[in-house]
């Protein structure tokens, strides 16, 4: 029979092996310093493979999810024997009410069916081999939508601008905040419309709004889950007035348009046939109105139902019915205002028909 004795070398454990007799097989071999009762040595199994985290690349920084979401997460890991693989949350053991934790022959798996917020925080896998240990840190970060900001307030307004100012939201969803979007509705048609988008300050002015319109402001804070849920309305309307305008009217010097008569077509000679109507035709420019004056060979013929007179926008003209021999002569147009009087003459000869 044979007995084996562990000895360490250079190379890492090895065994020896020595020959020994059928009796000595059959009582237990002790040592000199080893008792009776004394527990007999076990061998440990050799390290073949030290322990080693192979962490994913993308876990390398900060994983981000949102609440309600779920965090699933293997992480491979070398070690021959099969090492031990432990979770620590912050430095504490794990909540095994909501972590769960599956450890495989070469894998470790971390899973939560529905994040929270408090599941925020460095989590750690261990893994031990005798007296060899590999760690990996992994941050993760459980996020949310922002709170609205507290409040938002009408500082200032003038002409077509206003002033506003707000203060931030009190909780920004464990999540650093991307800015602020700013809206507003006149009361006319109630729609709201984004003014400022990703905003970063807690304070702007607004400019080009409607005269004659009434204004509202609301104001949302935004992170990397999207815009609050509410967002805080202005207590004040801002009333965009119309300036009062002022005309001033120039002065200028009156133009006078009085003017003696004078006329600009004069009356032209002609020759009639009897029995067949005679139309004379002049044009007169004169302010006040002028006096039209019509005469036959110097005799006025004011009222002579033979003849008709018309006057419109300065033409005058004189109809004579059916002219026989003895309406030819010198026919006078006189216009006569307060400033004077001016005329015209022509010839008329009245033939018989052939």
């Amino acid at each position: 029979m044979e007995a084996a004795t562990a000895l360490e070398g250079a190379a890492g454990p090895t065994l020896k092996v020595k020959e020994v007799s059928l009796a000595d097989a059959e009582e237990p071999q002790t040592s000199p310093r080893q008792g009776a009762g004394s527990p007999i040595p076990q061998l440990l199994s050799p390290i073949e493979e030290h322990p080693k985290i192979c962490l994913p690349r993308a876990l390398r920084q900060t994983y981000i999810r949102k609440v309600g979401d779920t965090v699933n997460l293997l992480i491979p890991f070398q070690g021959k024997p099969k090492p031990q693989a432990t979770w620590t949350h912050n430095g504490c053991a794990l909540d095994a009410s909501r972590v769960s934790v599956r450890n495989g022959e070469r894998d470790s798996i971390l899973f939560i069916r529905e994040a929270q917020r408090a599941d925020s925080g460095h989590y750690q896998l261990s893994v031990q081999l005798g007296g060899l240990e590999a760690t990996a840190t992994i941050d993760i970060m459980v996020i949310e939508r922002p709170g609205p900001p507290q409040s938002i307030k009408l500082v200032d307004v003038w002409g077509s601008n206003a002033t506003l100012e707000w203060t931030p939201p009190r909780d920004t969803g464990n999540a650093a905040l991307l800015g602020y979007m700013l809206q507003k509705a006149d009361t006319k048609s109630g729609l709201w419309f984004t003014v400022l988008d990703r905003y970063h300050r807690t304070s702007c002015i607004v400019s080009d709004l409607i005269v004659g319109n009434s204004y509202a402001f609301r104001v949302f804070a935004e992170n990397q889950c999207g815009l609050s849920e509410t967002a805080p309305v202005t207590a004040d309307l801002a009333h965009i007035q119309r300036a009062a305008t002022v005309y001033k009217t120039k002065g200028f010097a009156q133009r006078d348009f009085s003017e003696a008569p004078k006329f600009t077509q004069p009356l032209a000679d002609c020759t009639t046939v009897t029995g067949y109507d005679t139309r004379l035709v002049c044009s007169v420019r004169a302010f006040p109105k002028p006096k039209i004056i019509w005469l036959k060979n110097k005799v006025a013929i004011q009222g002579n139902p033979k003849y008709r007179a018309f006057t419109c926008l300065g033409i005058c003209s004189l109809q004579i019915r059916k002219p026989g021999p003895f309406d030819g002569g010198i026919y006078t147009c006189k216009a006569v205002n307060t400033l004077g009087e001016a005329s015209v003459d022509c010839r008329v000869d009245v033939r018989a028909p052939e």
